[in-house]
């Protein structure tokens, strides 16, 4: 009888592909096949489509007896997410003259009820962005995902809260009004207290955050229990500044397509905290559908990892890629992907297995070799890449009682740290911090007098550092001097470099 084709696309993390909806009809008793390698939740889709035909007022598919086959091309693209729904329906009725229209520079993406409703899909984002560059002018959306297409400049919005309401539209009987391009993003709004404002005591830990903060430096806060190392971290997360749009973007889109996008936009760098007992999956990425896991869903933020040595031991190896390029391979049967994945790792751990080694209130209850198993449990590689590790010891009572209700709401700590990353910025001249440096960068960037030449040498001789921890001293030392205001590092930097080695492992 007839054929069709429109237009939709696969969601991914940071890049959709283009699909193509073929629809062929032909005349014989009814029989409904889709091809092109679809998921469960594809193949699904054709009783979904067949009811909310019927129940928009037009004859359903099962009644008029027809041969249909649908083909999603490409073919070696997986077809997953109930999103199909609304172009396999458009391009049926396109077949059999049920809706004419223009298809060439149309998108559609929605799932569909029985009733005929457009219901909100995965991925919306980056299934915007891939039609501004295939220079589609027109993407049709759920009405709940209208936002998040928005946020693409240069195409037209529909949002479409039904079947009926598209088909009215697309035969000219009734328009649907475009969702104009957000501008202007409501950016997370500067915290007014300094984070650190009821934090009692720990000034080295504080110290070493801001360090952490201002040059991405990956972060390992070790003491005994109850003495502040979560209040710590989650205080870390209030110093890290705005996200640029385009990072608003990137981030939003990977948390729109793994499904746990609790906003429109997020503005804001993400703070993921799994707990120890998380599957391996989880954290790293995989399972049926290759979905991000925690690591990537922290990109550009903070990946909080409490209790860490309890974690899986293959978990926490697989940080080694993550934390040293910035992206994570997850590798299955089913294919490879690709996913960014550069985070700023906070750990937090005991010294021992009972947690009081080193402690002024109680006495460790640790044999020796339960102590040195613990510890082992942290790989040297994963050590290596650590860059500060920082004791948090018990507060002094007496600190803990005195009241220090900020009177100064600014957050200055976090307006030095916007300072410091301009002048990376600066310096690199790409989105780049000084703990992301390669040894290129290291030896052309990091300015040391021939004095702190000296004392690094001297140093790194007598606590026998390795190459990567030799080269880490120099970026801590950078960035402190970034800190410091100062065009070279000095003495004084490298020496407080120093005060953040692994010490708990010695």
């Amino acid at each position: 009888m007839a054929y069709s084709k429109v237009f939709t696309a696969q969601p991914g993390a940071l890049k959709a592909t283009l699909i193509d909806v073929e629809t062929d009809v032909s005349v014989g008793l009814y029989n409904f096949m889709m091809v092109g390698l679809p998921g469960k939740e594809v193949d699904e889709s054709k009783d979904r489509v067949a009811a909310a035909i019927k129940n928009s007022g037009i004859p359903s598919p099962k009644s008029e007896n027809r041969k249909i086959v649908t083909s999603l091309s490409p073919a070696h693209v997986r077809k997953e997410g109930a999103h199909f729904d609304l172009p396999v329906a458009l391009s049926y009725l396109k077949a059999t003259g049920y809706c004419d229209f223009e298809n060439a520079d149309k998108i559609f993406v929605g799932e569909l009820s029985l009733s005929g409703d457009v219901l909100p899909v995965q991925g919306v984002l980056s299934i915007a962005m891939l039609a501004k560059e295939k220079g589609i002018k027109e993407i049709y959306v759920p009405e709940k995902n209208k936002d998040e297409a928005a946020l693409v400049d240069g195409i037209k919005v529909y949002p479409v809260a039904s079947l009926k309401q598209i088909i009215d539209h697309l035969s000219g009987e009734e328009k649907i009004s475009v969702r104009p391009f957000i501008e202007n993003i409501n950016v997370a709004e500067a915290v007014e207290e300094d984070p650190f404002a009821y934090v009692k005591g720990q000034e080295t830990a504080k110290r070493a955050l801001m360090i952490a903060a201002a040059g991405g430096h990956n972060l390992a806060l070790f003491g005994p229990p109850g003495t502040g190392k979560t209040m710590l971290a989650k205080a870390f997360a209030g110093l890290l500044p705005p996200l640029t749009r385009e990072a608003m973007l990137e981030v939003t889109g990977i948390h729109s397509f793994a499904g746990v996008l609790g906003e429109e936009i997020i503005s804001k760098s993400p703070f993921r905290s799994p707990h120890h007992t998380s599957s391996h999956v989880s954290l790293v990425g995989g399972g049926a559908s290759l979905r991000p896991g925690e690591i990537t869903l922290a990109h550009r933020g903070v990946l909080f990892l409490d209790e860490f040595p309890e974690f899986e031991r293959k978990t926490v190896e697989a940080l080694r890629q993550p934390l040293e390029d910035g992206e994570i391979i997850v590798s299955r049967a089913k294919g490879t992907v690709k996913y960014p994945s550069r985070v700023t790792l906070v750990a937090a751990l005991n010294p021992c297995p009972c947690g009081f080694k080193g402690s002024t209130l109680k006495e460790c209850a640790c044999r020796d070799a339960d102590v040195a198993r613990y510890q082992k449990k942290i790989s040297g590689p994963i050590v290596d890449r650590i860059d500060l590790w920082v004791e948090v010891p018990h507060v002094l009572y007496e600190d803990l009682i005195e009241n220090t209700r900020p009177q100064n709401k600014k957050s200055d700590s976090r307006e030095k740290i916007i300072k410091v990353r301009n002048i990376q910025l600066k310096r690199f001249n790409k989105d780049m911090l000084n703990a992301h440096m390669k040894a290129k960068e290291i030896e052309e960037l990091t300015l040391l007098t021939k004095d702190a030449e000296n004392i690094l040498v001297e140093y790194s001789k007598k606590f026998n550092l390795s190459p990567r921890s030799f080269y880490r001293m120099k970026k801590i030392g950078r960035t402190i001097a970034d800190l410091a205001g100062s065009d070279s590092v000095e003495v004084p930097h490298i020496l407080e470099a120093f005060q953040y080695r692994p010490k708990m492992t010695e």
